[in-house]
């Protein structure tokens, strides 16, 4: 244990007295360490919000739509060509209120809510000067059930809303602040006037939830700006658009019920009404199982990018071995002085596999604080949360170690097997 205090305290004096060169030495540890850890974060990052995003929707939601009939047995990319679709769906391939309350009926047991909603039309509430910017979208009741909605003011749509398609709105607590300065009273019960693409509607307030700013996109935007969702029944906006039927709709299972088996009946009970559809199907996807694909596939890509990123430590690694060649041609006769004076071949090689792995170490610590501020400022700019890879963060202080080691014997073993006498008499 002295032995190996004295070896690291050699090694800190002589990096101390070589302070550029050290420095040098560790900049390429540092930059491949630094890009790992940075992607790695990023990475993590993603995938996490992916999944908070996705199960916030509820882990028993299935989402069902409308996809191009392709021969891909698998689910994820049968899901993005159905989202690369660049011709809008006729009317006529399109799911149909009524197959929905068919489905409802067929399986009552299972499904404990059918979630419909439209494409949200950006629009701006205006009231004077003041104005507040939403996405107007046309809701179910079944759109409380799957998502998380925090009312604190008014109430939710009743049937009777819903039914006759009438002009009422819930709104966030955003619109509120910007129109009505915050005065929940006086908005509940008032009229706002909405454009929408030029065409103007107004509805009247009967609820307020609380709008929670989520993404650094959002918090980087002054409040008067940021963008919130406006409910409206989901038959008031069909009765605007003229656009009964619709693509895409989420089915929330009753508890116990399993989500990937009831996720192949849907599937099934529409084929039976797009059999003779040769452009389309239906398909349905279990959330948690999306999860897992997509976190999947983000690591695989993660992983691979990180691969190419470590050959920066490959190259940080000859680079650390390329100095310690030249520190040891430096100190030969210190070399000499130490075997003359008893040093043995094991001691003279442990004292520089140490220096080596000194190196690799402040290079791993200083590349991991730097990735994990890239990281973090790189996640923040693609607007989520950042997650520091702690395995990533364990895995790149081991390498560092095994660098050293590795990249450190063979210079190590060459000062070791100096002739102490020929060391000496070096000039």
């Amino acid at each position: 244990m002295v032995m190996l205090w004295e070896n690291i305290k050699l090694a800190f004096t002589s990096l101390l007295a070589n302070k550029m060169r050290a420095l040098l030495t560790m900049l390429g540890i540092i930059i491949g360490i630094a890009s790992v850890i940075a992607i790695m974060t990023v990475g993590d990052s993603l995938i996490n919000y992916i999944s908070e995003e996705m199960n916030s929707m509820g882990a028993n939601n299935i989402m069902v739509s409308v996809q191009p009939r392709t021969d891909e047995d698998n689910m994820f990319n049968n899901m993005m060509a159905g989202a690369m679709m660049m011709d809008p769906i006729s009317e006529q391939d399109k799911i149909t209120p009524e197959m929905l309350e068919k489905l409802g009926e067929q399986y009552s047991d299972e499904i404990k809510a059918i979630t419909i909603y439209d494409d949200p039309s950006s629009g701006q509430v205006t009231q004077d000067k003041k104005y507040a910017n939403v996405y107007v979208t046309g809701i179910n009741i079944g759109y409380f059930v799957s998502t998380e909605v925090d009312m604190i003011a008014g109430s939710i749509f009743s049937q009777r809303d819903l039914e006759e398609g009438r002009p009422v709105t819930i709104v966030s607590s955003i619109v509120v602040e910007n129109i009505f300065d915050g005065d929940i009273d006086k908005a509940l019960g008032s009229t706002i006037e909405v454009s929408v693409d030029g065409r103007y509607a107004e509805y009247t307030i009967i609820g307020v939830y609380d709008y929670v700013v989520q993404d650094m996109s959002a918090m980087m935007q002054s409040r008067q700006d940021i963008t919130t969702n406006m409910y409206i029944p989901y038959r008031t906006s069909i009765n605007q658009t003229h656009n009964d039927n619709f693509t895409n709709f989420y089915v929330v299972a009753n508890n116990g019920v399993d989500s990937d088996l009831l996720a192949k009946k849907i599937e099934r009970f529409f084929e039976g009404y797009y059999r003779n559809n040769e452009d389309y199907q239906v398909g349905a996807f279990n959330m948690q199982t999306m999860v897992e694909m997509v976190g999947s596939m983000v690591g695989m890509v993660t992983t691979a990018i990180s691969i190419v990123a470590a050959i920066a430590l490959l190259v940080g690694g000859i680079g650390v071995m390329n100095i310690m060649l030249v520190s040891i041609t430096e100190r030969t006769r210190e070399i000499g002085t130490r075997k003359a004076l008893g040093a043995t071949n094991g001691s003279i090689r442990i004292q520089f596999i140490v220096e080596a792995i000194i190196i690799c170490l402040i290079g791993g610590a200083i590349g991991i604080l730097l990735g994990i501020l890239g990281g973090e400022a790189a996640a923040s700019l693609l607007g989520y949360p950042a997650t520091p890879s702690i395995s990533g963060i364990i895995t790149s202080l081991v390498f560092s170690m095994i660098i050293g080691v590795f990249f450190g014997y063979y210079p190590a073993n060459k000062a070791a097997k100096m002739n102490p006498i020929d060391a000496l008499r070096y000039e």
